[in-house]
């Protein structure tokens, strides 16, 4: 087992990016967070519970163009969802997010599918089943998947000034 330095070393290396959104007053706003802070799951939470939200908050982050990592906080309640269950061998925070779950390790051969809860964001606009249709497209990029999660929940512009995307 990597030593925590290890660790978190290794997870800042392949971050991409790491964003916290929330609503105040029916108006979105998105920051980006700490990528030190992405070596876990409760670290992560820990920093997104200093936004505030009307919702509390939404971390979006996104690793190595492979996989995301998707948190959302209100109180002491943490609800999450990760894009690639596979990830868990190679990457801290998506282990992290695997032992959270308390459901088994995945192996080498295992095929790749999300973990967590779906639902995460359906209240907000998203159903689980919509969800699940997006995370089915192979093709896309985890930035591609967090960019339509942000539009279809309404702080999509603010995603690709954030990030700088440009749209056609």
């Amino acid at each position: 087992m990597p030593k925590d330095s290890e660790i978190a070393e290794g997870d800042i290396e392949g971050v991409d990016f790491a964003l916290v959104a929330y609503r105040e007053e029916n108006v979105w706003h998105l920051e980006e967070i700490d990528e030190e802070l992405l070596h876990d799951l409760d670290s992560f939470a820990t920093q997104l519970r200093r936004y505030p939200g009307d919702f509390g908050s939404l971390g979006l982050a996104s690793v190595d163009e492979d996989f995301f990592v998707l948190v959302r906080v209100a109180g002491d309640r943490t609800q999450v969802l990760l894009s690639d269950v596979t990830a868990a061998t190679e990457w801290p925070i998506a282990r992290s997010v695997v032992e959270t779950l308390e459901i088994p390790m995945p192996d080498d051969v295992d095929e790749q599918l999300p973990a967590g809860d779906l639902g995460i964001v359906a209240d907000l606009g998203l159903p689980a089943i919509d969800m699940g249709a997006m995370l089915d497209d192979y093709e896309l990029y985890p930035d591609e998947v967090l960019g339509d999660i942000a539009h279809k929940l309404g702080f999509g512009v603010l995603y690709d000034e954030l990030l700088g995307v440009t749209t056609p």
